[in-house]
Order: C-alpha cells, then sequence, then structure tokens
C-alpha cells in the first residue's frame, strides 16, 4: 500500500504508519452511525436563562480570577466568500449576483475612488479578486476589510481584538488571543497585528497577548480514490488534505488557560451593535465556571463519601450527582448500574471538560444543530451535529432536523483544567468515530476525503456540555461577501 518515499513523507509530517494505515482502514469500514435520540430544544436540552439565570451568571463572571484565552480559528483563504464573482470571471458573463456587488461597491470597507472609480462592473470584479488589485480571492477573512466607521475601517481579525477587549480581560489588563491559521498566511496576520495593536491597546487601556497556531501537518489526512486505494498525484507521490476543524483540537490542547472562548473568525459585528454580543459571553462564561465549581465540588464530595464509606451517604450523593448530570448536561444513566461501579461512573462524568455553547433560533442556515445522542456506554449525552452525521437510510433523520428548534453558531466558552488546575489531556475525550468520508475531486479526478471528528462535534463528544438560547443578534457570520450589505456589518 505505501512504499518508500511514503515512508519519508510520513516521517517529515510525524504521522505514524499505523495511523496512515488506520486512515485507509477508515475508507473500507466507515463510521459508525450515532444513536441520535431527538432534537435538543427548550422542552429539554437547551437553556433559556431566566432574569435571575442572567443575574446568577453575570455575578460569576465578574467574581472570577480564572485566566481566559479567545481562540479563533481563521484557516483558510476566502475564497468560497467569493465563489459567485469567480464564477462571474471564469464565464465572463455578467449575472444578477454580480450586477447587485458592483452596483453597491462604494457600500463595502474595501471600498476606495482610488482603486475602483470609473471601472466596468468586469473590472471591479477582477480588482476585488485578484492581486493586481485587493487580491481578496486569496486572502484569508481575518485579513478582509469588513468594516467602514466615520474615521476608520477595520478587518474581522480587528474586530475579534475589540470584542475581547471588552469580555476577556484579565485583571492585570491583558487579553490573550489565539488564532488558528495557515502556514502561507502567517506573515500576513502577523504584519496585520503588528499595524493595529497599539491602537486597540491604548484606545481600551489594555495589553494584547497575540499567538499565532498553525494545523499541524500530523493532522491532514490522506485521500482514497473510488475504490479505496491511495489517491496518488500524477507525480505518484500521496495527496494529503486538511483534516477539518477537527484537526484544532490539538491546537485548542496547547492553550495554557483556564477557560476558552470559540468564535469563528467571519462572526463580528459593527461596534455600534456589539452590547449584545459582549453581555452574552459574560454570561456563558459566568454560566461556564458555576458549572465546573459544581462539578470540583461534587468530585471532592464523592472523593470524600467513599473514603469514609458510609453506604447510606454514598447512596444519597450519587442520587444528587445523577440529579445535577441529568439536569445540566442531559446525561441520563442507564439502568440498574451495580451500586459498586456508580460511584466511579459518576466521578467519570464528572471529571471532564466543560462547554457551554450559545444556540441561536433556527433560521435556516446550513450547518449544525443540538442533539440528545446515547453513548456507548448507554448514558445519553448532549451533541452538535452536522446533517452529514446522521443516518440517511433511518427515518427519523428527516424529522430530527425538522423537529429542531435552534442552531449552532459556533459560540462556545470552554473550560480544559482539571479540579487540580491541571490542563485536561484533550486527546482523550475525542470521539474517533465521530468523522465522515466526503466526495471531493483533483485536478478532474474524484476522491474521497477522510473529514476528522470536528473541534465542535466529535472532537468535544465526551466533554460536558450546556446548550444556552442565545439571541440572534448574537450570531452575524459572513459566508459570502453579499453578507457584508447587512445593517449589523454597514451600520
Amino acid at each position: 500500500m505505501f512504499n518508500s518515499e511514503d515512508l519519508k513523507v510520513f516521517a517529515e509530517r510525524g504521522i505514524t504508519v499505523e495511523q496512515a494505515t488506520g486512515q485507509m482502514s477508515r475508507y473500507e469500514t466507515g463510521f459508525e452511525w450515532l444513536d441520535v435520540l431527538s432534537a435538543a430544544t427548550p422542552a429539554r436540552g437547551i437553556k433559556v436563562f431566566s432574569e435571575n439565570d442572567k443575574k446568577e451568571a453575570f455575578n460569576a463572571f465578574v467574581s472570577n480570577s480564572l485566566k481566559v484565552t479567545k481562540f479563533v480559528p481563521a484557516s483558510g483563504a476566502a475564497s468560497r466568500m467569493f465563489r459567485d464573482l469567480f464564477n462571474v470571471l471564469e464565464s465572463g458573463e455578467m449575472s444578477e449576483y454580480g450586477r447587485n456587488f458592483t452596483s453597491r461597491i462604494k457600500d463595502f470597507a474595501f471600498y476606495t475612488p482610488e482603486m475602483f472609480e470609473g471601472c466596468t462592473p468586469m473590472e471591479i470584479i477582477d480588482k476585488v479578486l485578484n492581486d493586481s488589485g485587493l487580491g481578496y480571492g486569496s486572502k484569508p477573512k481575518g485579513q478582509l476589510l469588513f468594516h467602514r466607521y466615520s474615521d476608520d475601517v477595520r478587518t474581522a481579525f480587528e474586530e475579534h481584538l475589540v470584542e475581547g477587549a471588552l469580555y476577556a480581560k484579565m485583571k492585570d489588563g491583558t487579553i490573550s488571543i489565539v488564532v488558528s491559521v495557515s502556514p502561507e498566511h502567517l506573515e500576513g496576520f502577523k504584519g496585520l497585528s503588528d499595524s493595529v495593536k497599539e491602537r486597540y491597546e491604548q484606545r481600551y487601556g489594555v495589553k494584547y497577548s497575540i499567538h499565532f497556531t498553525l494545523q499541524s501537518p500530523s493532522t491532514d489526512t490522506i485521500a482514497a480514490t473510488e475504490e479505496n486505494k491511495p489517491f496518488r498525484k500524477a507525480d505518484g507521490s500521496l495527496l494529503f488534505r486538511p483534516g477539518g476543524h477537527g484537526a484544532l483540537i490539538k491546537n485548542l490542547n496547547e492553550i495554557d488557560s483556564d477557560i476558552v472562548v470559540i468564535k469563528n473568525i467571519d462572526n463580528v459585528v459593527k461596534e455600534d451593535f456589539i452590547e449584545q454580543t459582549v453581555l452574552w459571553k459574560k454570561l456563558l462564561i459566568g454560566k461556564l465556571i458555576i458549572l465546573r465549581e459544581r462539578c470540583f465540588d461534587y468530585i471532592a464530595r464523592l472523593d470524600n463519601a467513599l473514603k469514609i464509606g458510609c453506604k447510606d451517604d454514598i447512596v444519597a450523593l450519587c442520587n444528587e450527582v445523577s440529579g445535577f448530570l441529568d439536569e445540566q448536561f442531559c446525561i441520563t444513566l442507564p439502568e440498574k448500574i451495580p451500586y459498586e461501579l456508580l460511584p466511579v461512573l459518576l466521578r467519570s462524568k464528572l471529571d471532564r471538560p466543560v462547554r457551554v455553547c450559545g444556540m441561536v433560533r433556527n433560521q435556516g442556515e446550513p450547518g449544525g444543530g443540538p442533539f440528545i445522542v446515547r453513548d456507548a456506554d448507554g448514558c445519553t449525552s448532549l451533541q452538535i451535529l452536522e446533517s452529514v452525521e446522521l443516518n440517511p437510510s433511518d427515518p427519523r433523520t428527516a424529522g430530527l432536523f425538522a423537529s429542531g428548534t435552534h442552531f449552532n453558531p459556533v459560540d462556545l466558552v470552554c473550560s480544559i483544567t482539571d479540579v487540580e488546575g491541571k490542563r485536561y489531556d484533550l486527546s482523550r475525550f475525542v470521539n474517533d468515530d465521530a468523522g465522515f468520508i466526503s466526495s471531493k475531486s483533483y485536478e478532474g479526478r474524484k476522491l474521497k476525503a477522510l473529514e476528522l471528528p470536528g473541534l465542535w462535534n466529535g472532537a468535544m463528544s465526551n466533554w460536558n456540555t450546556t446548550f444556552v438560547e442565545v439571541p440572534l443578534i448574537t450570531f452575524n457570520p459572513v459566508k459570502t461577501v453579499a453578507d457584508l450589505l447587512r445593517k449589523e456589518h454597514l451600520g
């Protein structure tokens, strides 16, 4: 299957032969379908905060002294954001989408008279996309000008600096931000950071600690032919593909912080609309702190009860812990667990990373949603799933998505340290069976691609999870350039 040259490449990338062989086996066996019980809804699985809940969470946020880090996945070029404009250039025919875009070119933050004045619609599109102009077709979203202010224009990256100043500042005034970038975009991000950081430090009276992290080549996966053989390029070398967002669990695992806030690079708004975003980030962090402290308290109480050995006290405490796990994380235990195994099982459920995930009301956006599933150990849990992870031959599948009331906007706050303050090894909590195989092409040849368990899907499968409803105003992704014409981006 693999030759000596392949082995050299594996060594350079940090991939073992066993890992490579395992990837190829996945193409043969596929992945097991999850046992999905229902969509998570406000009836069960999604918490809708009362005013008292908000007050309690806000107080927990204000009083905490934990280290908070903002993690922004920002890998890859923004080519999909401009797909419809690329189609115009390639076809040579102006579409309605192209006409609408060019007719409103002056509304975009990246417009300047020097660049676009007097250009034809086709020339405008060419200058936006190609290196002879802005070169936005090959740049990452984080480096694109998103918003115009009366005295300034800002990139998406800069808007994340603003957000961080408003909810991630530590007691010493430091803001820790980690941004995952592709190797080819690293220098561009460093240059952008160096050019704007001081301005925002002075404006908000803070000090930024910004770190750029690269997706490791060891997380790339080997492509396969339709016959499940290693896909080779014309020169005979193996074709590797990025393993998707799931590969970022390795980057997350390297962050030295108690709490990590995760939000995609394109989900930002102009500062005029940021108030609710900041408020709800504080509430989610506060809720996370409450949950992690209760988990730690129950761990200590279980350990103490087991040390003393009073059966009645242990049974009473186990009932209390079971109720907490069910109420907060939708973890329901199998029936008839032997008494001697129950405290051990409960402690293992408590001693895990915790995440609180904001969920918005479903507005028909593509992407994943919140569900309740039954795990391999018989317990139930909350999971974020994409449609591709549900068995299409199961007659319940269409109904599961149809019954869903909420959508995953990738708005997560995560506790990644244990009761002793040590970082969890997050690789221990990944469900390796939660990946999937997709169909792609390379130079006109069809291939199969192995997608690792997604960062907020299978890579966090064995975390303790709570879903909280957040307002729609907190979710403003820029999937296409036309999204920048929404009021949250224009002001």
